[in-house]
């Protein structure tokens, strides 16, 4: 269900900037084409940064509600209006996705910032506040641009938490509840009968990949449980039209191999994976398969997936086409 508030009257709109610290408005028509066009990514961001009285996620029809795109001097469709405690602190006219992620994202990693609560990233800065580190000069988090409808990851096990959890910008539970709440969330995923897993990453737009963060956070070991291992080996192949078998992975050459070692993590249990530009230029999915863990066990366990690169051109909703490197 969607997160987005549709604004029915001028009260209903009054009432929202009181309620809730950050309010952001879409300001559209319904003969509008670019509005159409951003709909979907303005949807995605709702529906990852939307926060009960602390973040909220508007539309304003200018057509039906006239008083209030007056009131805001709203000329051109679509505009996009970001109020702070009330007050507007950011507009955006025209549909330029980046322009308008970066500007959100920005505005709501401040917030978070101040209020000491953990959450959301930082468009071409920091990037979620939980995560130690500048991001790469002039790349931003694209997380955003996963078209999570799309997910797939074989081998894991039901019992803890789905596909989608890997990519929420929020803390994770070990890193922020405790081993009790942990145990209850179970925000992250496991692998099943062994150490592998393989993970299908298509995107609404096209993307020039530069990073990809890996966080995993195994507990300390308690009792006779066993401890689930960090991933040691990923292979990396972009634009597969589908997500592959276990043993199809083997006779396909991955674009790149990577081996993490002990040092590689840091003190959120985040691994910066650097990849070789040249081979994720334009980039529509992404596989990650984790080829085996760091230890004896016979699980490997992840956290979050966090994405650094530029969008691109949005694509086409329909099969991936695989797009050949030279």
């Amino acid at each position: 269900m969607s997160k987005t508030v549709q604004i029915a009257s001028p009260a209903q709109f009054s009432d929202l900037l009181k309620s809730s610290r950050i309010v952001v408005t879409d300001f559209y028509a319904d003969w509008c084409a670019p509005c159409k066009a951003i709909a979907p990514i303005y949807e995605q961001l709702s529906a990852q940064l939307s926060r009960p009285n602390q973040i909220t996620f508007v539309k304003v029809n200018t057509d039906t509600q006239k008083e209030i795109a007056s009131k805001y001097a709203i000329t051109a469709m679509p505009t996009f209006m970001i109020c702070k405690q009330g007050k507007v602190v950011e507009k955006v006219q025209g549909a330029d996705p980046r322009k308008l992620q970066d500007v959100v994202r920005k505005l709501v990693a401040e917030a978070d910032s101040g209020s000491g609560s953990a959450g959301f990233g930082g468009g071409s800065s920091s990037g979620s506040d939980w995560r130690v580190g500048e991001l790469p000069r002039g790349y931003g988090n694209v997380t955003d641009q996963v078209d999570v409808k799309g997910l797939e990851l074989l081998n894991a096990d039901s019992e803890f938490g789905g596909v989608r959890g890997l990519f929420e910008d929020s803390k994770p539970s070990a890193l922020s509840k405790g081993k009790a709440s942990e145990k209850a969330a179970k925000d992250w995923v496991e692998s099943d009968t062994d150490e592998q897993l393989m993970l299908f990453l298509p995107f609404q737009a096209t993307l020039k990949v530069h990073t990809l963060q890996i966080t995993s956070l195994p507990p300390t070991a308690e009792d006779d449980e066993e401890v689930p291992m960090r991933p040691k080996t990923i292979k990396i192949y972009p634009n597969r039209p589908h997500i592959l078998g276990f043993e199809e992975a083997d006779d396909v050459p991955a674009a790149q191999e990577i081996t993490l070692e002990a040092k590689d993590w840091d003190s959120t249990g985040t691994a910066t994976l650097s990849l070789r530009f040249v081979k994720f230029q334009n980039v529509t999915s992404l596989v990650l398969f984790v080829v085996d863990g760091d230890g004896d066990g016979e699980r490997v366990r992840l956290d979050r997936v966090r994405i650094i690169g530029e969008t691109g051109e949005k694509r086409d909703q329909g099969e991936l086409k695989k797009i050949e490197h030279d």
